[in-house]
């Protein structure tokens, strides 16, 4: 990578980072993006100045010819849009090659969704005999009760919970805080929890963070991924599912049973309600699954 094209983007990721406050997890996408893009600018012998938008076009057609998938190749449309408008801003370049790309038509990809049957299925399978087993409980109730994003739940600590009220507070994208309002049932799971569990998981240690491993620390995002398929896989769901699959399904679930779009999206913490209208495509291809399935006339 050239030496050029190596500093604006150091300078375009400490933007990010300390004037937009972006997460840890988007600025890794954006540098991931970026290296790659620099190294290709660098075999190219290209300086700055010299990327026009024939030069992006070719950089990613060779992505599709590297088998990347239609989303790979929208991000990098993303991440290069916003490195080049940032540089064009600093007036660090003469012309933004950004302006002349469009970016390729997204595929639209209903995320998986489990019904409430197969929801009631999963919390049925911790045991309540066990430490983890009752604080695996409480992760998914949690979860489904409140939408949270896996980095929001691991992060949660015991300071956000204000259970007498029904609330919880969390730091979600772009370091934003929103309250979300947790239903009767998790917050009793979570006390149950808190009663004998956690403190059996923290083996006299102290901890701020709300959920732990069996070492009395904090709970990885990898932790809950792993504690997910597990479970997944004895309650019998045949569905590729993740913990983005149960808050697929928190707001589904709400939409089904008439919560307005408006509300979600507080509730998701999108700063695009365009972001939360993907749940109304999968409450109508749910609704059109009734309608075949129960009216005579289908």
């Amino acid at each position: 990578m050239t030496q050029e094209i190596d500093n604006a983007i150091a300078d375009y990721l400490h933007y990010i980072r300390i004037e937009r406050g972006l997460s840890d997890n988007t600025i890794k996408s954006y540098q991931q993006d970026l290296k790659q893009f620099g190294a290709y600018m660098t075999a190219e012998k290209l300086n700055l100045n010299a990327i026009d938008h024939v030069v992006i076009l070719t950089w990613l057609n060779h992505l599709r010819e590297l088998n990347k998938s239609n989303n790979s190749v929208i991000r990098m449309v993303t991440s290069l849009r916003k490195f080049f408008g940032y540089l064009s801003q600093e007036k660090m370049i003469l012309h933004n090659p950004m302006v002349d790309v469009k970016p390729p038509k997204k595929a639209e990809h209903l995320p998986a969704v489990l019904s409430v049957a197969e929801i009631d299925a999963l919390l049925q399978v911790p045991t309540e005999k066990t430490a983890l087993g009752v604080r695996n409980r409480a992760l998914i109730e949690v979860m489904y009760a409140t939408g949270l994003r896996v980095s929001e739940l691991v992060n949660l600590k015991m300071s956000d919970l204000h259970l007498q009220l029904g609330l919880i507070q969390t730091i979600g994208k772009g370091d934003k805080e929103r309250i979300i309002p947790i239903g009767e049932v998790a917050a009793e799971w979570l006390e149950r929890y808190f009663a004998h569990s956690r403190l059996t998981l923290l083996k006299e240690k102290v901890s701020p963070f709300v959920f732990l491993n069996d070492r009395g620390t904090q709970l990885s995002r990898q932790g809950v991924w792993k504690i997910i398929k597990k479970l997944v896989l004895a309650a019998g769901i045949d569905k590729d599912v993740s913990p983005h699959t149960l808050r697929h399904s928190f707001a589904t679930h709400i939409l089904e049973n008439g919560a307005d779009l408006r509300i979600v999206q507080e509730l998701l913490g999108h700063a695009d309600i365009s972001t939360t209208q993907i749940y109304t495509h999968i409450s109508k291809k749910r609704l059109s699954e009734v309608y075949d399935a129960f009216h005579p006339r289908a």
